[in-house]
């Protein structure tokens, strides 16, 4: 695995990481045999599409001087980002959700595997999160799950005044952040920042995070129910 690339990002690799990484590398390609992960056309190149990308966050942590937070990832998938998150940050807690139990049960074994007790893996809807979750994260992520007016109702309600909401996009991001100025604005966000990067050993790859952080109180009638986010976006 090209490890030191992630040097790049601004991250110490340790024994234990690297030892990590590869255990969830190989039991990922193990699962994505018989239960579609990620796409099969990815799996030579799980290391930048997949790890690379999601560390990429490393650059946000960095720049805004985050070194401790509690973070929600939602709709992770196989796990990305919120387990090389926690690979790295593993005092951070991250609760990673999804609404794919299949999915959720790969990210559970993974957990068991690596013994990755700042990780906690739950089969819900971000709609359906209990109320005593608004308001109370210093970060969410999403990645390749919806378009960011959609996003922002997930994600939003969850954070703290003051928070952050990184959404990793590629070539759509300025439009989807053009789109999204209604939402941004009945949930009381802002875009603050836009960091660029390039996926190694891959061309046309330029990915961007979109940084968006929580400026005030969202009103308490958000998200709406399951699905309302999704068919009738602010």
């Amino acid at each position: 695995m090209k490890t030191e690339l992630l040097e790049q990002l601004g991250l110490n690799l340790t024994k234990t990481a690297q030892t990590r990484l590869n255990d969830f590398l190989m039991a990922l390609k193990a699962y994505n045999s018989h239960t579609n992960l990620v796409s099969r056309h990815d799996e030579q190149f799980l290391f930048e599409k997949h790890i690379y990308d999601s560390l990429a966050i490393n650059l946000f942590f960095k720049k805004y001087g985050l070194e401790k937070f509690r973070m929600l990832d939602i709709g992770t998938g196989g796990g990305f980002p919120a387990v090389p998150v926690a690979i790295f940050y593993d005092s951070c807690p991250i609760l990673a959700i999804d609404s794919i139990s299949k999915k959720i049960g790969f990210v559970e074994m993974v957990q068991k595997l690596l013994g990755l007790e700042n990780l906690t893996p739950a089969s819900k809807r971000a709609e359906d999160l209990l109320f005593s979750d608004k308001e109370s994260f210093d970060v969410a992520t999403s990645r390749a799950v919806a378009q960011l007016n959609t996003l922002l109702e997930y994600s939003v309600p969850y954070l703290k005044v003051g928070g952050y909401f990184v959404a990793y996009k590629a070539q759509t991001a300025d439009e989807e952040i053009e789109n999204a100025q209604n939402a941004l604005n009945t949930l009381n966000a802002k875009v603050v920042d836009v960091i660029e990067y390039s996926l190694p050993n891959l061309e046309d790859h330029t990915r961007k995070l979109i940084i968006v952080k929580k400026t005030g109180k969202t009103p308490s009638k958000y998200p709406r129910k399951s699905g309302n986010a999704k068919k009738y976006p602010l």
